[in-house]
């Protein structure tokens, strides 16, 4: 078996998030990392959202206790990422706790994020920052091949047009992002859960990030 850098003997990140719209492959990636690196695993966990079945079929109709019942599920999170922070070397999470006003803005109409914002300051969450964001990028096709492929019934509702708009929003909050080292990566052609070479490069890219904003396009390198 090919031995893997390990994260955990670096100088190098100890809370890694995984980013990116649904079906982009962050829970995956998440896990296998949190695996082959021997760190703790905390996932979103967002299919114990009970609305959230009801939001896909009519997003209008169940935006707001969706998004604020994932605002207190944030809460809760916040707790737990704190309570554990002295027992694990290095953490891997599926979600960024910070991008929740992201999806605040994008689903709730002017009255229902006002209610969101009230409840917010009221939550005063403060997330802990991580050391490094890996965000997964890819096209809607591609999303919606492996949404499907993965089989979750309440998922076949979403639309083509939902997930082009949150697209648009993950690219406009990370263009903006600032917080952490970022690693932008084309997700669109590299299955590094199937792909022992996927994974291999960019594990290899992962641990060389320590600052700054940085860029992993395996495809043009192909095509080049």
């Amino acid at each position: 078996m090919t031995a893997h850098p390990q994260i955990s003997e670096l100088e190098g990140p100890r809370y890694i998030v995984v980013e990116g719209p649904i079906g982009v492959g962050k829970t995956s990636l998440a896990k296998r990392l949190a695996e082959s690196c021997e760190s703790e695993l905390i996932l979103e966990r967002a299919e114990e959202n009970p609305f959230l079945e009801r939001f896909y079929h009519n997003n209008r109709a169940a935006a707001l206790p969706t998004q604020l019942y994932f605002l207190l599920q944030r809460a809760r999170q916040v707790e737990e990422i704190r309570q554990r922070d002295m027992f694990s070397p290095v953490r891997i999470s599926d979600f960024l706790l910070q991008k929740d006003r992201m999806f605040a803005e994008l689903n709730l109409d002017p009255s229902e994020l006002g209610i969101y914002e009230q409840v917010a300051e009221m939550l005063e969450l403060d997330p802990p920052k991580p050391d490094l964001v890996i965000y997964l990028q890819a096209p809607v096709q591609v999303l919606q091949r492996r949404i499907a492929s993965r089989g979750l019934a309440y998922e076949q509702f979403i639309a083509p047009e939902y997930l082009e708009r949150l697209g648009e929003a993950y690219a406009k909050f990370f263009y903006d992002f600032d917080e952490a080292p970022l690693l932008i990566v084309n997700a669109a052609s590299i299955d590094p859960i199937r792909r022992e070479e996927d994974y291999r490069q960019l594990l290899a890219t992962i641990v060389r990030v320590k600052r700054g904003r940085h860029f992993y396009n395996p495809a043009a390198a192909t095509s080049g």
